[in-house]
């Protein structure tokens, strides 16, 4: 099960973490087959804590750190996103981040 933001609980969904990654990567070199291994290496790495409950919080952090190494583009959009930027600031302090990361 999943835990969202509001305290929701419900089902994981493969599909809809490829959906997302799917919008994050449009009109990008990436290949259908390259988001199908992110989601299974996102699986593996979320199935292999022993728990019946995980937090959107720690799917949408390892998704970012996932796609950050397969397309910067795609992880600043999905990052635009998922974290909810506000405003430019916020979006130029994140490229700034992944730059440093370099």
């Amino acid at each position: 099960m999943v835990v969202k933001k509001d305290g929701r609980r419900e089902p994981y969904s493969r599909e809809k973490i490829l959906a997302g990654c799917l919008r994050a990567c449009e009109k990008r070199p990436v290949s259908r087959e390259a988001l199908d291994k992110l989601v299974s290496d996102l699986e593996a790495s979320i199935g292999g804590r022993a728990r019946d409950e995980i937090p959107t919080s720690e799917i949408g952090n390892e998704v970012m750190r996932l796609l950050a190494a397969l397309d910067q583009v795609a992880y600043v959009r999905f990052a635009s996103v998922y974290r909810e930027f506000k405003d430019v600031t916020q979006f130029m302090d994140e490229l700034r981040s992944l730059l440093e990361r370099k």
